[in-house]
């Protein structure tokens, strides 16, 4: 199973689940399933992203210096009383830097598939992305990575265990073979029409055994 799924399936998961759910109103569940889809294909989308110099030393000073794991040590504080306009303007700076001009498909598809409005997606990611990050910051630390193989690696392990798994995920989501797994992320989704399990959410399901 994926490192981030079993994440989302800890204590620690459960209080972030928790959290982002009163943050915007949405059922447990539903904010469950939506941060099990969309984790996955925000990583999917750095691992892409960290394949150049540029990002890779744009995702390594991130996790060095702001994203270093701190977020994860106060979850309580994150969310009592409303997450702050700080902590969700960063995620959405960091959904901008990962999704690019993709993030509206993204997050319609990812309505679309989850049942939660396309707002509601917007600010569940919102705060998730900095999350994220704290949890890609505190590994690499703990791993000390400082090189982009080493980032490489560290998101291939996070993502699904290894890089066949890596790579599998990223050949079907790129199901137009152009190298952009965004392009292809909302007919995976809308594929599966939300009546079977299927598209991106079976395909996940399949490999990391949920």
């Amino acid at each position: 199973m994926s490192r981030i799924l079993e994440l989302l399936n800890s204590p620690m998961g459960k209080q972030i689940i928790n959290g982002v759910s009163s943050q915007t109103g949405q059922s447990q569940d539903k904010t469950g399933d939506l941060l099990s889809m969309a984790m996955p294909v925000l990583m999917g989308a750095m691992q892409r992203n960290v394949s150049t110099p540029e990002g890779a030393s744009g995702l390594l000073g991130a996790l060095t210096g702001k994203h270093t794991g701190g977020i994860l040590d106060n979850l309580g504080g994150l969310f009592d009383g409303g997450v702050d306009q700080s902590v969700t303007n960063d995620g959405a700076g960091i959904l901008g830097h990962i999704l690019g001009n993709k993030q509206p498909v993204v997050e319609n598809a990812l309505s679309q598939k989850s049942g939660i409005d396309a707002d509601s997606v917007a600010q569940i990611l919102k705060v998730a992305a900095p999350i994220l990050l704290g949890v890609l910051g505190k590994q690499a630390k703990q791993n000390n990575v400082n090189d982009a193989n080493g980032l490489s690696a560290l998101l291939g392990s996070m993502s699904g265990g290894g890089a066949k798994q890596q790579s599998l995920i990223e050949s079907f989501l790129d199901a137009d073979g152009d190298g952009s797994i965004l392009d292809d992320v909302a007919g995976m989704l809308l594929n599966s029409g939300g009546k079977k399990k299927g598209g991106l959410g079976g395909l996940l399901g399949g490999l990391f055994g949920k």
